[in-house]
């Protein structure tokens, strides 16, 4: 994706309909281009089409907080993509940073992708990387795979890496979540003791909700923006992670 479709994007989930001649006279390209990348956009399950615009999907959980910061996270989501090599399984939750992860990893390497996210499986649908979609209970507007049998099927596959999104994090609770059931599978996730990693923007530190994801210990690295306070990056750092400031 190059610098003007990411234009495009940010200008549709910021407006959330813009037509194809606005987009064309902000990046200083014809129509014609803008269409090209409107279609290419759409294929990739970033955007829909209507006649002379382009619109959200319609979908105001991932599809919406990915476009949020954008660029930012496509950053982060760079960053981790060089962690991993060729011919690696990896966990990949739920999420908007994890989202364009399994993105970025699918176009620039061979790997396996496990995931609980129906919504990864799908944008993943064009690109030639082998995924791994757990079942369980659908949990419809997360687009996640929860439950016991998700559980289960965590307990019966092997990655080498687990890159985890939070909802929180404080020094006195350690990471948390906001959805009981989403939180139950990263645990299940953590028992496994393979390198796990958060991903997430710096905006989730400093809050705090209800479910524990933990404990620390079973941490080892956080991948976040330079926006992250210098205390907590102290405090994380204390209870043994590594954190990548990108």
């Amino acid at each position: 994706m190059n610098s003007r479709q990411q234009i495009i994007l940010q200008m549709v989930i910021d407006k959330g309909r813009v037509s194809v001649v606005e987009l064309a006279k902000t990046t200083g390209v014809s129509e014609v281009t803008i269409r090209q990348d409107l279609n290419l956009l759409e294929k990739q399950s970033y955007l829909r089409r209507a006649h002379g615009y382009a619109v959200p999907i319609d979908s105001e959980d991932v599809e919406t907080r990915m476009m949020n910061n954008f660029a930012l996270k496509r950053e982060l989501a760079n960053f981790a993509a060089s962690l991993v090599n060729n011919g690696e399984t990896v966990f990949i939750e739920n999420g908007s940073s994890n989202a364009l992860l399994a993105r970025t990893l699918a176009e620039q390497k061979d790997v396996t992708i496990v995931t609980v996210s129906s919504y990864i499986a799908h944008l993943l649908k064009e690109t030639p990387c082998e995924v791994v979609l757990l079942g369980g209970i659908y949990q419809k507007k997360s687009e996640s795979m929860v439950g016991p049998l998700t559980r289960q099927f965590v307990q019966q596959v092997h990655f080498s890496k687990a890159f985890i999104g939070i909802d929180g994090w404080q020094a006195e609770t350690g990471f948390t979540g906001r959805d009981m059931m989403r939180s139950d599978v990263v645990n299940a996730v953590l028992e496994k003791g393979c390198e796990a990693i958060v991903l997430s923007d710096s905006s989730k530190f400093g809050a705090v909700h209800p479910y524990t994801m933990g404990p620390v210990s079973r941490f080892s690295r956080v991948i976040t923006d330079n926006r992250l306070s210098e205390t907590d990056r102290a405090q994380l750092q204390r209870d043994g992670l590594q954190v990548d400031i990108v």
